[in-house]
């Protein structure tokens, strides 16, 4: 019997952009092309599929899903907690669903939170600290420059343009501030790290097989020094993946190693992408972990699915492959 696969997504064009919403609110949400392909790579591998939709329409019609299992890239509507909205309704109902589960979205999300972890399991990551209010830097001395500023909840790069790299105090009150008003949100802190740009795509569960290190090039560049991934770079021609990257195999396996530890560290489901700088050194640094990356076929998996040779489907295959799997449906 041909199994049924739901399908929890966000849509840019359902979002109804509000009074005081910053330019990016619905960044992290999908275009209706990347729902399109998706559906259509799922039905290509033997599948029903069932468009749900978001969150509110998961709840109007939870009680008659009738699906095997639900491919879940919901984004969530509101709060540090949207991403864990879809994957604990269907908990609580019972249903498979692919992907992290509420927990491990919530606190991935919460950039502070993930740096904890990160932190508590001797993963290098860049040294940071939070802003609640610009005050509270009028405490603070003999830091060290550049720092760059972000949202402590976003995803999607959201909050960070080229002003978000700071030199001094004047510019950090500056971008702290934008934060705070603009996202409604802490600003976290890090330290920069000048160098270059790296991100692993993870798929399964035990075990996990991280695929090949794609690095990040910008303005034609790999040696970024002081250029970094940003919102209005995502969908420009300024930036490009490059798989499998030009490194040595010293930091390939690091970079693997590193992956996979964070992946394991938080609990990562299915599929996950963990995000990299490296400084001039050859040190390796995890910025963060998400486990409900982009399926963009302009994205990363698209990218490595080239270079592994095998179609966009067969990659959503081997993710949904392993939620099954793990639930033990056949």
């Amino acid at each position: 019997m041909i199994k049924t696969v739901g399908l929890t997504y966000d849509l840019k064009t359902d979002y109804q952009f509000k009074e005081g919403d910053p330019p990016d609110a619905n960044a992290e949400f999908d275009y209706p092309s990347t729902i399109e392909v998706i559906a259509s790579s799922i039905e290509a591998c033997g599948f029903k599929v069932k468009k749900i939709g978001n969150v509110n329409a998961l709840l109007e019609n939870i009680d008659k899903l009738n699906v095997d299992i639900v491919f879940n890239i919901s984004e969530g509507l509101f709060g540090r907690n949207r991403e864990s909205q879809v994957p604990i309704i269907l908990e609580m109902a019972g249903i498979p669903f692919v992907g992290s589960d509420a927990l491990t979205l919530g606190l991935t999300l919460d950039k502070i939170m993930a740096k904890k972890i990160f932190i508590a399991e001797g993963i290098p990551t860049p040294k940071f600290f939070e802003i609640k209010s610009v005050e509270s830097l009028d405490n603070l001395d003999h830091l060290k420059f550049p720092l760059i500023v972000k949202p402590r909840y976003e995803g999607s790069s959201k909050g960070l343009t080229d002003n978000s790299c700071v030199e001094d105090m004047g510019n950090l009150k500056k971008q702290a501030e934008y934060i705070l008003n603009i996202y409604k949100q802490p600003a976290l802190v890090e330290e920069f790290i000048s160098g270059y740009e790296f991100t692993v795509a993870i798929i399964g569960n035990d075990p996990a097989e991280v695929m090949p290190v794609t690095q990040i090039k910008i303005d034609g560049r790999l040696k970024l020094n002081d250029k970094f991934y940003t919102f209005s770079r995502i969908s420009s021609d300024r930036l490009q993946y490059i798989c499998p990257a030009p490194i040595s195999k010293d930091l390939k396996k690091r970079l693997f190693d590193l992956a996979l530890r964070t992946y394991q560290a938080v609990e990562c489901r299915d599929f996950g992408r963990v995000d990299f700088r490296v400084d001039n050194e050859g040190n390796p640094y995890v910025l963060e972990i998400n486990p409900l990356p982009s399926l963009s076929t302009e994205d990363v998996f698209m990218v490595v699915a080239k270079h592994l040779g095998i179609s966009y489907p067969q990659i959503i295959k081997k993710i949904l492959t392993s939620a099954l799997r793990r639930y033990g449906i056949n």
